[in-house]
């Protein structure tokens, strides 16, 4: 038996015993759910639109850039606000996102968020039923608010929620934890009012995407689209120059939850990839930045530099000056979502229909219309 099948074996065998442990977990949620179902648990609703991005799932869907997409679309018509809780940063509490603001305080993903828009207002807290009241008191002319992962945060009710699901692993394939990866049961999908399947192959087929819909089983209130990944131009991390892959020898830096599809991407670009890869939101330490520079320095070739992530390099500026001495390239590679099957305008036209009739309501509301 090869050592991948006895890897396997020994996987599956860890599986069962942790059957039963999935069984009280989803317990546990299936009742904390019924609770808010049945207002036992209540839920505040705010007059400002509110739109939930989250998944069933532990992580990977690529929320970060579906959020994105919607500060795009967004913040020229409206003063949009994100709300994160600011995973693994090194403070507690609501956050705003300042010109002094750096990773470890708000976490990687606001921080990328405020590197690349600066007209959006970043917050950060872990309870945002009490971080968006600190968030309008602060910012009164915020007009819409951003939750991003919150679809478990159910002490907030949301105008709109947007449910993000892996095409390469649907939450209808998957288990609870910790004999799968959903944080909650399955069919926690009834309350999305939008479902993403993301990270789709871009020559996805009517047929394909019909298929995964069926499977879906969407309720008569919920839309279904297809997202894709597209890679843009990269730049340099020090002067923001863009930058060529094609012929380049690449060391990649990344830790990020599934770095094959980038691996693919730029194996596809470059002449050859060398990656260095750490556990996802991680935060470079010294040693870290020696094995990079030591990786670079000892790769006998010509035309290398090395390529990081948008949320990879969010972090290494905590390290930016000892960075820029270094005088080696470093690529950012960014990331958007584009939405498939010529969808593009009917999601974004669901989209403005809720914030432009909420946004109207909350004026309307206050004596501003």
């Amino acid at each position: 038996m090869g050592s991948k099948n006895i890897l396997y074996y020994l996987f599956s065998v860890v599986r069962v015993f942790l059957y039963p442990f999935a069984l009280l977990y989803g317990a546990i949620v299936w009742l904390r759910n019924r609770m808010y179902d049945a207002k036992f648990f209540s839920s505040i609703e705010f007059s400002v639109p509110v739109i939930t991005v989250g998944n069933l799932s532990t992580g990977g869907t690529g929320k970060t850039p579906h959020v994105e997409y919607l500060i795009r679309l967004l913040q020229y018509q409206y003063k949009v606000a994100t709300m994160s809780r600011g995973y693994k940063r090194h403070t507690q509490g609501f956050l705003l996102a300042d010109a002094d603001t750096n990773a470890l305080r708000i976490g990687d993903e606001p921080m990328q968020y405020h590197i690349k828009y600066p007209e959006l207002v970043v917050s950060v807290a872990e309870e945002r039923m009490i971080g968006i009241p600190m968030l309008l008191q602060r910012r009164p002319d915020i007009d819409v608010v951003l939750l991003d992962d919150a679809y478990q945060h159910r002490s907030v009710k949301a105008g709109m929620t947007i449910l993000i699901t892996d095409f390469s692993k649907p939450f209808f394939t998957d288990h609870v934890l910790p004999f799968g990866n959903l944080r909650e049961s399955r069919s926690a999908y009834k309350r999305a009012n939008v479902i993403l399947v993301s990270k789709c192959p871009l020559n996805i087929t009517a047929e394909e995407a019909k298929a995964i819909e069926d499977k879906i089983s969407p309720l008569p209130y919920q839309q279904v689209f297809f997202t894709g990944i597209q890679y843009a131009t990269p730049y340099n991390l020090v002067t923001k120059d863009p930058i060529s892959l094609s012929g380049k020898h690449i060391i990649l830096v990344c830790g990020i939850a599934r770095p094959e599809p980038l691996v693919a991407f730029l194996k596809n670009n470059a002449a050859d990839v060398h990656a260095l890869s750490y556990q996802d939101h991680h935060y470079f330490v010294s040693s870290d930045l020696e094995e990079m520079k030591a990786t670079h320095d000892n790769w006998n070739v010509t035309d290398k530099i090395i390529v990081t992530t948008e949320k990879d390099a969010a972090r290494l500026y905590l390290h930016f000056n000892k960075l820029k001495d270094w005088e080696i390239t470093i690529a950012v590679l960014p990331i958007a979502v584009t939405i498939l099957l010529n969808k593009g305008e009917e999601f974004d036209a669901a989209i403005m229909k809720y914030v432009d009739s909420a946004v109207a309501e909350n004026r309307e509301m206050m004596g501003l219309e």
